[in-house]
C-alpha cells in the first residue's frame, strides 16, 4: 500500500464523522505522517474534539482527553507517584499523556505552568517525574484545541510551546449543505460511536521513513529559507520563525507531496503550507496589531514578494522536479 492510498483510506474514514472539512482532515494526516503536533484554533462546537477522536479510532490508536481548566496541575497531565502502604513503596500512576493521541481540549484555559508540562512530552516523547524519565507510546501526537484569545478565561500559550506545534489549523463553520448532512447523520446516534478502524496505526512509523525520502530540490530548499528568513527581518514582526519553523515547512511539504502521489516537492506545496506552519510562530509588534496586521496577512505578503531562484548552472535530475502548477495535481 502506498502512502497516498494509506492516507486516502484514513481520510475517507474520518470524513464519516467530520463532514465538509476535507482539507483539514488531510492536514491532520500530514501531521500524523510527520509525527508532529497540531494546534486547532476555532470557536466551540465546530468539531475539534471529534476530529481527534475520529483519527484515533480510524488508526486503532489509544486516545486520551485532557480538559484544560485554570485549576489543572502539571501532575494531572504527566502522572503522579502514590505511596503504597501495603508494599511500603511509591508507585507511579500514569497521567492521560500516556496515549498515542492526546486531545488537550481548550489548552489556553490552563495556566502557563500547566501548559509547560506538555513541553517535554511534545518535544522528546517522554515525561520526567520524581527524577525518573518514562517514554511515551509511539506514535505520539498532541492535538490541542484553543479558543480565540479574545474569549474570557484564556491564557496565551508560551512562545516555546507554540513553536512545538508542527502546524496550526482552523475548522470553521460548515457550509449549509454540509451542516444539513451533519444534522441528518446524528439523527439517531453520533457516527463516532460506530466508526471502525480503517488502517493500522503502527504503520505510521514505517511510512514516516518513506516520507523523508521525498526529493526536495536545492532551489526549493532556498525558497523555504527565503520565506522563513524574511519573517525575521520584517518590520511588523518582533520575533520571526525559528529554524524549527523551517524544518516544519520542509517536512510537511514532503508529506503533502507524497499524499499527492509525487516523490518530489514543488513550490506550490510551500505556498500552501507556509501559512499553516509559520504564522503561529510569529510575534507581531504591538503597533502592528493596532494597525490590524495579522501573521497570516504578513505571510501572504512575504510569499507574494519571494521568488524561486533557479541556479542556471544546475541541470534537471532526470525530470522536472520543481515545476509549478497546482499543488494537488
Amino acid at each position: 500500500m502506498t502512502v497516498a492510498e494509506y492516507a486516502r483510506r484514513i481520510v475517507s474514514n474520518i470524513e464519516q464523522v467530520i463532514i465538509g472539512k476535507h482539507a483539514q482532515v488531510e492536514l491532520l494526516m500530514v501531521a500524523l505522517l510527520c509525527q508532529g503536533h497540531v494546534l486547532v484554533e476555532d470557536v466551540p462546537g465546530t468539531g475539534k474534539t471529534m476530529l481527534a477522536r475520529a483519527a484515533a479510532a480510524s488508526l486503532g490508536l489509544t486516545f486520551g482527553r485532557l480538559q484544560c481548566t485554570p485549576d489543572l496541575l502539571p501532575n494531572d497531565i504527566t502522572g503522579v507517584e502514590i505511596y503504597n502502604q501495603q508494599e511500603s513503596r511509591f508507585e507511579f500512576q500514569p497521567g492521560p499523556v500516556f496515549v498515542n493521541i492526546l486531545l488537550a481540549d481548550e489548552i489556553n484555559r490552563a495556566t502557563p505552568r500547566t501548559q509547560a508540562a506538555l513541553l517535554e512530552a511534545m518535544q522528546e516523547g517522554q515525561v520526567t517525574t520524581a527524577g525518573t524519565t518514562r517514554a511515551l507510546p509511539t506514535p505520539f501526537l498532541v492535538l490541542a484545541t484553543q479558543n480565540p484569545i479574545e474569549y474570557e478565561g484564556t491564557f496565551p500559550l508560551p512562545e516555546a510551546q507554540l513553536d512545538r506545534f508542527l502546524m496550526k489549523i482552523a475548522l470553521g463553520y460548515p457550509e449549509e449543505s454540509d451542516e444539513i448532512s451533519v444534522l441528518r447523520s446524528q439523527r439517531k446516534r453520533h457516527p463516532i460511536e460506530g466508526l471502525a478502524q480503517a488502517a493500522a496505526g503502527d504503520e505510521l512509523l514505517a511510512l514516516h521513513d518513506v516520507i523523508t525520502d521525498v526529493h526536495v530540490d536545492e532551489s526549493v530548499e532556498r525558497y523555504i529559507l527565503s520565506v522563513v528568513r524574511a519573517t525575521r527581518a520584517h518590520p511588523d514582526i518582533a520575533l520571526g520563525a525559528s529554524p524549527r519553523g523551517s524544518l516544519a515547512l520542509y517536512k510537511t511539504a514532503q508529506a503533502w507531496a507524497m499524499l499527492r502521489g509525487r516523490d518530489y516537492v514543488i513550490p506550490d506545496d510551500i505556498k500552501m503550507l507556509a501559512p499553516l506552519t509559520i504564522s503561529h510562530r510569529l510575534i507581531l509588534r504591538p503597533e502592528s496589531h493596532l494597525r490590524g496586521r495579522t501573521a497570516q496577512s504578513i505571510i501572504a505578503e512575504i510569499l507574494e514578494r519571494t521568488t524561486l531562484r533557479l541556479d542556471p548552472a544546475s541541470e534537471p535530475r532526470g525530470r522536472d522536479r520543481i515545476r509549478g502548477g497546482p499543488a494537488d495535481s
